[in-house]
């Protein structure tokens, strides 16, 4: 079970690198055609939940890999599932199932670390 964590850690915190590099590094305009949601906010509030996915991708992976401070990783994958929960609860609110089962996918993921990290395959 413990390769296994690894292996959905890895997944996730390459899912959310790329995303979170993506919302941070392009300009809020180019990101509407994938992200319809982003026209509700800021480029200021795009940007800041770009850096809260690659501080939880980094987080994900690091803390665990280094041995300093791993309890770090599960806090990384709950503040991540909560993130997911927020964005599930905003695609329920605009009617879109495509964006809501993807988000659905990374929220079960991230309780799955969580749980694994923090109860039975801990540190």
């Amino acid at each position: 079970m413990n390769m296994f964590l690894w292996i959905v850690q890895a997944v996730l915190a390459a899912m959310f690198a790329m995303s979170g590099l993506e919302k941070l590094l392009r300009l809020k305009d180019k990101l509407t055609g994938k992200y319809p949601w982003a026209r509700m906010f800021s480029q200021t509030a795009v940007r800041a939940i770009g850096v809260a996915e690659l501080l939880g991708a980094i987080g994900l992976i690091v803390p665990a890999a280094v041995g300093i401070a791993p309890v770090l990783t599960p806090i990384a994958a709950t503040g991540l599932a909560i993130m997911m929960a927020l964005a599930g609860a905003m695609h329920l609110r605009r009617k879109e199932p495509a964006g809501l089962r993807a988000t659905a996918v990374l929220l079960v993921l991230c309780v799955l670390v969580a749980w694994g990290r923090f109860g039975p395959y801990g540190w």
